[in-house]
């Protein structure tokens, strides 16, 4: 706060305004200004404009403030945001690779099962050979026992010399067997072995996984409630520009007010109006008097025709001459909404004529712009919520001060701030602006311009 206050006060020494209230009373009175409408009692009118346009601007420079905070606090969000989805990233990945590993493990387990049962028979077939060659040795040894006169009492000695051969390769044969079975189940205990330390490696990147994913995820949660909370903070800044804003617009709506003029300003009145929309828009005083002469004779004349026909857009002239191209048929529903809510009778509601222009003998353009600053409906609609914003009511396109702030802020929508011939070439062509005649347009509001410029320094104004 303190730094906006600091801000305020460097924005109202640049504005020029003498600081001879101090800014805690400044903001005091200010505040009572924006919530009552008979606080100027006790001073002049010159004495109460004075003040209302101080409370202006430090209203002005509070919402500028605000606006920056609002900006950098917008840029942590949009930190804390990037920082957030980057962890989001980096949890999903390694629930990835968690879930990867986790599938490995089983295949692992899978795998390790069945090398288990594949030890587990070649165990039995071990078993099984060393009991064939113990029951061949056995025989072997019995044979082997056997006397010279026992061999010639069987009366076969071919028979027992077969025999003996036939049990020693047996015994070879299940020799090789049981080596070869041995040698399966060795490699067999070894894969078991090198898979058994693979699942345990596995599992302990899992469990590692697991901790970088809990510390993760407690990382992304802290950013999130400091996310919430520059969201409070942002929601609360937003909430802060909008009431410096209102009460801004309040206090110049009051500024307005104090303007008091006719539907046909004088100079003095219709340049007081300029400087005020110069103030809000940075539109040049006398380019706006200049443009508002060459539309409307700065309010003397508001249009000179009627619209009758509300399907075709003809009409008649104030005097009931019938007139062609009163009104576009496209904006005539924007017209008819427009009086309506104005409470105005739309076909006793004077608007421009349609001034003849021809291209090839085919005419082209419409009457039906509206008021002091001639803007057709459509066009106002664009502008009307902006005006009523800054003036606090019902924004009326034939009221002088509506005119002076809609005008104001369309030339500088259409860049008066760069060029103020392209901008009064549109105010009159729109989107056609470089037409001859839009050009011939600009180049006569600029030697009004230049007029009034001449005039205005003549007063000291």
């Amino acid at each position: 706060m303190f730094s906006i206050k600091k801000t305020i006060i460097t924005g109202l020494f640049l504005l020029g305004l003498p600081l001879l209230i101090h800014a805690e009373d400044l903001a005091l009175t200010c505040k009572q200004l924006s919530e009552t409408q008979d606080s100027c009692q006790s001073l002049s009118s010159s004495e109460c404009r004075s003040l209302l346009e101080k409370c202006a601007a430090y209203y002005d420079a509070q919402s500028a403030a605000i606006a920056q905070d609002i900006t950098k606090t917008s840029q942590q969000k949009n930190t804390l945001q990037n920082q957030i989805s980057l962890l989001r990233k980096k949890i999903t990945g390694l629930e990835y690779q968690i879930n990867q590993g986790t599938l490995m493990v089983k295949d692992l387990n899978s795998q390790i099962g069945d090398t288990q049962d594949s030890i587990n028979k070649t165990s039995q077939k071990i078993n099984e050979s060393k009991a064939q060659i113990a029951a061949i040795l056995r025989s072997l040894y019995e044979e082997d026992q056997k006397s010279s006169f026992q061999i010639l009492l069987e009366g076969n000695i071919t028979h027992f010399f077969s025999n003996l051969t036939y049990l020693e390769n047996l015994n070879a044969r299940v020799s090789d067997l049981l080596q070869s079975t041995t040698n399966l189940k060795s490699y067999l205990e070894s894969q078991e072995a090198k898979m058994d330390a693979e699942r345990g490696q596995l599992q302990k990147t899992i469990k590692i996984q697991n901790q970088q994913r809990q510390e993760i995820n407690q990382n992304k949660k802290q950013q999130e409630t400091y996310l919430n909370l520059t969201e409070a903070q942002y929601q609360q800044q937003q909430k802060e520009k909008a009431a410096a804003d209102k009460n801004a617009a309040s206090i110049k709506a009051r500024i307005f007010d104090l303007i008091g003029v006719s539907k046909a300003p004088n100079f003095g009145q219709a340049l007081e109006m300029a400087k005020y929309v110069s103030s809000i828009t940075g539109v040049r005083p006398a380019f706006l008097l200049a443009v508002l002469t060459q539309e409307s004779n700065l309010g003397k004349n508001v249009g000179q025709c009627y619209v009758t026909d509300f399907s075709t857009g003809n009409g008649t002239n104030l005097q009931g001459t019938p007139k062609q191209r009163v009104m576009s048929p496209r904006t005539i529903p924007s017209f008819i909404e427009l009086t309506a809510g104005l409470g105005m009778e739309s076909a006793k509601t004077p608007v421009s004529c349609w001034i003849p222009l021809y291209s090839g003998g085919v005419p082209y353009g419409w009457g039906g712009a509206m008021g002091p600053a001639q803007f057709i409906a459509s066009t106002w609609n664009l502008y009307k919520g902006k005006v009523a914003q800054i003036t606090g009511s019902l924004a009326n396109p034939w009221n002088i001060k509506d005119a002076f702030l809609a005008s104001g802020l369309l030339l500088k929508d259409n860049g008066a701030l760069t060029s103020e011939a392209t901008a009064a070439a549109k105010y009159y062509c729109g989107g056609s602006y470089t037409r001859s005649e839009c050009r011939s347009y600009a180049n006569s509001v600029l030697r009004y311009a230049s007029q009034y410029e001449a005039d205005i320094a003549a007063i000291g104004g």
